[in-house]
C-alpha cells in the first residue's frame, strides 16, 4: 500500500532515529501505562509501598510485552511496531473483584481467563465473516472518538484541576495551544529529523512554559525516590479464584481481542501493508494471542491485563516511523522506567495539558485511521445499517454513561465502554443483517 514512511516495518534506523522515535513513543503511553494501577490502587485503598510496586510492575510487564509483540515468538506477536501497555478496559471488573478478593483473587482471574483470548486468536481465519474490516474499522473509529475526550480533558487541565477549579484556564488551554501547534509545524517540515521528533519537540516547548507558568511541581522528588530499586517478584501477593470474577473478566478479554484486531489492522494500514489475506490474518491471530499471552504473564509479576495501545498508530502515522525494531528500544525503556522509579517520577511530573496538546492530536489520527479502514469497504446499504447502529450506541454510551444507572453491576461493568458497546453491536448487527440478506 502507499505510504509516505520514512521507515518501514523490516527497515532497522539507526540508533538516533531509533531512539527519537521510541522516545516519543514512551511519552505517549508512559501516563495511560500507570493510570490504571493508580485507579486500582485508589479504589482498593492500597497502601503508598503497593501502589508503588503496582506501578513499577506495570511499567516493566508493558516493556517485556512490547518486546514479545514487536519480536513475534513463533505464533505470538504481530510482528509490527505494536505497543503494549496496562488495559483501561479491565479496571470495572478487576476494581469489583478485588472489593470481594483483594489482590490475589485479582491475579488469579486474570491469568486463569487470559487463555479465552489466547483461544479466539486460533479460530480468526474462521472469524473473519464476523470480524469483518467493516468491524475492525469501526473498533478503531470508536477508540479514537473515545480517547479524544481524554486528551480534551488534558487540555484543560486533568480532572485535579476540575477539582479546584482551575480547568479550562488561560494558562492551561496555552500550554495546550503551543504543544498542538508545534507538533503541526514540526510535522510539516521536510527535514526527517524535525519531523521524527515533533512530538519530543513541541511537548518541551510545551514543558517549558508550563514550567515558566510555575505548573510543574517538583516537590514529589525526594532522595528516598533517588534510592529506591524495584525488583519483579512473580505471584508476590499470592493467587486466587471464584467463578463470578473469572466470567466478568473473561467477557472483557474476548472485547479486547477485538480491539486488538482493530488496533492490528490500523497499524496494518499505516504501516503499508495488506488489510486482507494470509499474511493479514497471520499478523491478526499474532497479535491477539499476544495479548492474551502478555497479559497472563502481566498476572504473574503483580500487574493488570495488557492491551495495544492505539494511540501509538497516530504517532507511526505523525512521525513515519514503522519499524518493529524501535520497539525493542520502547521496550527496554519501560523495563528501566520498571525498575528505576525515579524515571518514572520524572515523566509523571509532566503537567496534563503538555500532554494533553500532543495526544488530542494522536487520539484523532487513531479516529482517521478507522475511517480510513471503513471507506476501504463497500458501503452498501447493509454496512450503512451496521454503522449506524453501532456508532449510535457506542457514542451513545460514552456521552451519556448515566443511561446505565439502572442496569445491573454485571452490566454496567461490561457495557460502560462505548468501545465494547458499539464493538459487540458491529459484531451482532453484522452477523443479523447478512443472515437476513441470505434468508431473503
Amino acid at each position: 500500500m502507499k505510504t509516505d514512511l520514512i521507515y518501514g516495518v523490516e527497515d532497522r534506523p539507526p540508533f538516533k532515529d531509533a531512539l527519537f522515535a521510541a522516545l516519543q513513543h514512551l511519552l505517549a503511553i508512559f501516563v495511560a501505562i500507570i493510570t490504571p494501577p493508580l485507579i486500582i490502587a485508589s479504589a482498593l485503598k492500597l497502601d503508598v509501598e503497593k501502589t508503588s510496586f503496582l506501578v513499577s510492575m506495570s511499567l516493566f510487564a508493558s516493556g517485556v510485552s512490547t518486546f514479545i509483540q514487536c519480536r513475534r515468538f513463533g505464533t505470538i506477536g504481530a510482528g509490527l511496531l505494536c505497543i503494549q501497555g496496562t488495559s483501561f478496559s479491565f479496571i470495572g471488573p478487576i476494581i469489583a473483584t478485588g472489593l470481594v478478593g483483594g489482590l490475589p483473587l485479582i491475579f488469579g482471574s486474570c491469568m486463569a481467563a487470559a487463555p479465552i483470548e489466547m483461544i479466539v486468536s486460533r479460530t480468526f481465519k474462521y472469524l473473519r465473516n464476523i470480524i469483518t474490516p467493516l468491524v475492525s474499522g469501526i473498533v478503531v473509529l470508536l477508540i479514537g472518538l473515545s480517547l479524544i475526550k481524554v486528551g480534551i480533558v488534558s487540555c484543560g487541565g486533568g480532572y485535579s484541576a476540575m477539582d479546584n477549579g482551575t480547568f479550562a484556564t488561560w494558562e492551561n488551554l496555552s500550554i495546550a495551544a503551543l504543544v498542538l501547534l508545534s507538533v503541526l509545524f514540526f510535522n510539516r517540515c521536510g527535514n526527517k529529523y524535525l519531523r521524527m521528533s515533533s512530538i519530543v519537540l513541541g511537548l518541551c516547548l510545551g514543558y517549558g512554559l508550563a514550567f515558566v507558568l510555575g505548573k510543574v511541581d517538583m516537590s514529589s522528588l525526594n532522595v528516598e525516590m533517588l534510592m529506591s530499586f524495584n525488583i519483579p517478584q512473580p505471584f508476590k501477593y499470592g493467587i486466587d479464584f471464584n467463578v463470578s470474577s473469572f466470567i466478568a473478566i473473561g467477557l472483557v478479554y474476548l472485547i479486547t481481542a477485538i480491539e486488538a484486531t482493530g488496533d492490528v489492522t490500523a497499524n496494518s494500514m499505516i504501516s503499508g501493508l495488506p488489510i486482507e489475506g494470509d499474511s493479514y490474518l497471520k499478523r491478526v491471530s499474532g497479535g491477539v494471542m499476544a495479548d492474551g499471552f502478555n497479559s497472563f504473564l502481566a498476572g504473574v509479576f503483580n500487574s493488570f491485563p495488557n492491551s495495544i495501545f492505539a494511540q501509538n498508530n497516530g504517532i507511526i502515522q505523525l512521525t513515519g516511523v514503522a519499524s518493529r525494531y524501535v520497539g525493542y528500544y520502547i521496550a527496554a525503556m519501560l523495563v528501566l522506567l520498571g525498575l528505576f522509579p525515579i524515571v518514572g517520577a520524572v515523566f509523571s511530573l509532566m503537567p496534563d495539558p503538555v500532554l494533553g496538546g500532543a495526544t488530542l492530536l494522536m487520539f484523532g489520527t487513531v479516529a482517521a485511521a478507522g475511517i480510513r479502514i471503513v471507506s476501504s469497504q463497500e458501503i452498501g446499504r447493509k454496512e450503512t445499517l451496521v454503522l449506524a447502529v453501532s456508532l449510535s450506541l457506542g457514542l451513545g454510551v460514552e456521552l451519556m454513561p448515566d443511561v446505565l444507572q439502572q442496569a445491573p453491576e454485571a452490566i454496567r461493568s461490561i457495557f460502560s465502554s462505548g468501545i465494547t458497546t458499539g464493538g459487540l453491536t458491529a459484531i451482532i448487527a453484522n452477523i443479523v443483517i447478512r443472515v437476513k440478506e441470505e434468508k431473503d
